[in-house]
């Protein structure tokens, strides 16, 4: 969450920091909170992730992170639980688990995660978008507000959808496939839903640990709906972007993941798992008003 802070600061400061705005291209914003973040010891601008893309796709779902952990280092995120089960939503320090079922339960500080990217976010561009009719629409207008397409974003949009489709993996065995495993999926449509998108987006030369392109999550202003973003359209959404200048990633030491082969291009593969809609018709859930 985002707060407004105003200060008065000496005529040498605001020269330096408008001299290295203007040099930079970055906003006074933007290197006041990057000064602040640095002196606090807070990475604003850093991603920590668990384990690898490539290791998900070859059904590696051993927790290796337990949630305390990752909120230690954000609180901004997603990802997914031990043994691929349900969907993972961190926003504003609280860990949401999404699961098949339709439910959703604020995870406990000891459940351990696979893989999971997380930012301690604070915004560097927002941006009121009206008349989005797709994900696809929604993305768009994320690619225009970006401003690189080398540099990693993590995404805060907050607002109500006229439609929404979300997903939420079924719980599978490990060393079973993500192809597999995602194959009878949850899926679940909504209408007139209030809350909040958390992702990221991730250039392609990532693509052997991240998730290359958007990646997005929902949770329900009550905390009740959420999971993996399919689908989705709305009037109106505010819309934040994070720049992300370091990523952290943590190897698990498990001998599943050290001996796996994890060489080979995963890109075809997460297309379907995480962008295609397979699984169970979806369940309605009427008009939701939260």
């Amino acid at each position: 969450m985002s707060h407004l802070l105003q200060t008065r600061v000496s005529g040498s400061i605001w020269q330096a920091l408008t001299e290295r705005s203007r040099t930079s291209g970055q906003s006074v914003s933007h290197i006041v909170q990057a000064a602040l973040a640095e002196s606090l010891d807070i990475e604003h601008h850093s991603i920590f992730q668990v384990s690898t893309s490539g290791a998900i796709v070859q059904g590696l779902y051993q927790g290796c992170v337990s949630v305390a952990d990752l909120r230690r280092h954000g609180d901004l995120g997603l990802g997914t639980f031990e043994d691929l089960d349900g969907e993972m939503i961190l926003l504003d320090g609280h860990c949401y688990q999404a699961r098949s079922d339709g439910s959703v339960v604020e995870a406990d500080d000891s459940e351990l995660t696979p893989f999971a990217s997380v930012v301690n976010f604070a915004a560097d561009y927002v941006e009121d978008i009206t008349d989005i009719a797709s994900y696809e629409d929604l993305t768009a207008e994320i690619d225009r507000m970006r401003t690189s397409e080398n540099g990693f974003v993590s995404i805060r949009a907050t607002g109500t959808f006229r439609s929404l489709r979300l997903r939420a993996a079924c719980k599978s065995e490990s060393g079973v496939d993500l192809v597999t495993a995602t194959a009878g999926q949850a899926l679940f449509d909504f209408a007139d839903i209030t809350g909040t998108l958390v992702g990221f987006w991730s250039p392609p030369y990532s693509k052997a640990i991240a998730i290359a392109g958007h990646h997005m999550h929902f949770i329900s202003a009550d905390r009740q709906h959420g999971g993996h973003v399919i689908d989705l359209s709305t009037d109106a959404l505010f819309v934040e972007l994070n720049d992300v200048n370091d990523v952290r990633l943590a190897i698990p030491e498990t001998s599943a993941f050290l001996g796996a082969d994890l060489t080979g291009d995963t890109t075809e593969a997460l297309d379907i798992a995480e962008r295609h809609v397979r699984g169970a018709d979806p369940q309605p859930a009427g008009s939701t008003q939260t």
